[in-house]
């Protein structure tokens, strides 16, 4: 289990896809919510909230913020060998994603100076290098955190066609929601903020 990776850059707009060419007009959606809809009725992505990361012309990638692996803080850091307080919260392990399971990140805020972190939005930070961990290991790491394994991405123009084909609402995310509610109540409370009950969605409905 590696802790170490650059933020993706996805994958590349293939040459005359004609998906990709609406890009131009879509609307940016970096720091925002995508709340699953009964669309996506199996596999990883079913009842799943992710953090979009990244979302440009060339695709987006994100973190799945509402699913839990088995796997704790304090087993992952005697797996990287990396000392621990006790005194230290035993942080939940999230299945960031589909792609590159084996690779760890970490949401956070404030930003801080880590060595492999990146600005998502405002004060929230997407950091992928060890010494992260070390700090949260000591419990002099950032204020608020989220640790993941795995991410979600999408090619040039994907993640708009799906929006198209009502698999995903959208929200501006929040940190309440991202960084303090319980893992499994995510879900709803992402779908309050556009004021629906997210279990009374049907397959045909409206993207926000």
């Amino acid at each position: 289990m590696l802790f170490k990776l650059m933020l993706p850059k996805g994958p590349q707009p293939e040459r005359n896809n004609p998906i990709a060419s609406r890009q131009a007009v879509a609307v940016m959606l970096r720091g925002h919510f995508l709340i699953a809809t009964p669309a996506i009725d199996r596999g990883f992505f079913n009842r799943s909230l992710i953090y979009l990361c990244r979302h440009d012309e060339n695709g987006a990638m994100g973190i799945v913020v509402n699913q839990r692996l088995d796997i704790t803080f304090n087993e992952m850091l005697e797996h990287l060998e990396i000392p621990t307080d006790p005194e230290v919260p035993n942080y939940p392990i999230l299945a960031g994603g589909p792609i590159r399971k084996d690779h760890g990140f970490v949401l956070h805020s404030p930003a801080g100076g880590w060595q492999g972190g990146q600005t998502v939005d405002h004060d929230i930070n997407l950091t992928t290098s060890r010494d992260i961990l070390c700090a949260l290991a000591s419990g002099e790491g950032p204020r608020e955190c989220l640790i993941a394994l795995g991410y979600a991405g999408w090619a040039a123009g994907q993640l708009e066609a799906e929006i198209a084909d009502n698999s995903w609402l959208t929200v501006a995310a929040d940190q309440q929601t991202l960084f303090h509610s319980e893992t499994s109540q995510k879900l709803a409370e992402a779908g309050r903020m556009l004021g629906i009950d997210i279990d009374l969605l049907t397959a045909d409905a409206g993207h926000a």
